[in-house]
């Protein structure tokens, strides 16, 4: 027995760790697939080379190009990226600028079979579009107003803004038409009096008038008032 706990304390077992969470997988894994990116490592050879720090202007474009692809290394950023990217930074002002100047630029810095761009074209593709935007401003003093717009920016993913107020509804013309109750004919009129309201049981049932007096008669009931007796004084 003595000899037994001498090799157990010796050899201790195995995967006697405590399991983490896979949240914390998860994260530790988008965290890296950025930073093997900045200093040149993968997942399995992290440290094998000198790390380098990364603008804010590419932490921007590694955000954007790694949004919506898990399998994105944030390198190369695809057409629609490039587009969002535009868009969420106010690159895009729709008199300078418009999503159709965006798709040209793309298309122009790409390779010719390709469907994303580097970092580096991708600066040639924002040189482009900082000449259109601040014309009247040097090709340098361009640039660095447009890096400005991006810098630190992140994709602005869909339903957390804060949406307006939502507009009074107002009604469409055939909406209106087939709720006019003086337009309406047939058994449907009768269901409604003059001013549109509804007149309850009795336009949907025929009631019968037992007053004696033609249906429509304007004087109705004045009889009863003519041959009422006035009262009578007391004695």
């Amino acid at each position: 027995m003595e000899e037994f706990k001498v090799q157990t304390a010796k050899h201790p077992v195995p995967n006697s760790s405590p399991m983490r969470p896979h949240s914390e997988h998860s994260k530790e894994h988008a965290a890296k697939r950025l930073s093997s990116a900045s200093n040149g490592t993968s997942d399995g050879g992290a440290g094998s080379k000198t790390p380098v720090e990364i603008t804010a202007l590419e932490e921007s474009f590694r955000r954007f190009a790694i949004h919506g692809d898990t399998r994105a290394t944030g390198k190369e950023i695809n057409g629609k990226n490039w587009s969002k990217l535009c868009k969420d930074c106010g690159v895009i002002d729709g008199k300078n600028i418009t999503l159709t100047d965006v798709d040209i630029v793309f298309s122009k810095v790409k390779n010719k079979a390709g469907r994303t761009i580097t970092y580096s074209q991708f600066k040639e593709a924002l040189a482009e579009l900082a000449r259109k935007r601040f014309k009247d401003k040097s090709s340098e003093d361009a640039a660095q107003e447009l890096h400005k717009l991006i810098e630190g920016k992140s994709p602005v993913i869909s339903g957390v803004t804060v949406k307006p107020r939502a507009k009074r509804a107002v009604a469409s013309p055939t909406v209106s038409r087939l709720t006019d109750t003086t337009k309406f004919t047939g058994s449907h009129k009768e269901r409604f009096d003059e001013t549109g309201r509804g007149k309850g049981k009795a336009g949907r049932v025929e009631v019968v008038d037992t007053s004696g007096y033609v249906p429509g008669y304007k004087h109705a009931g004045s009889y009863e008032k003519k041959v009422q007796k006035p009262p009578q004084k007391p004695m």
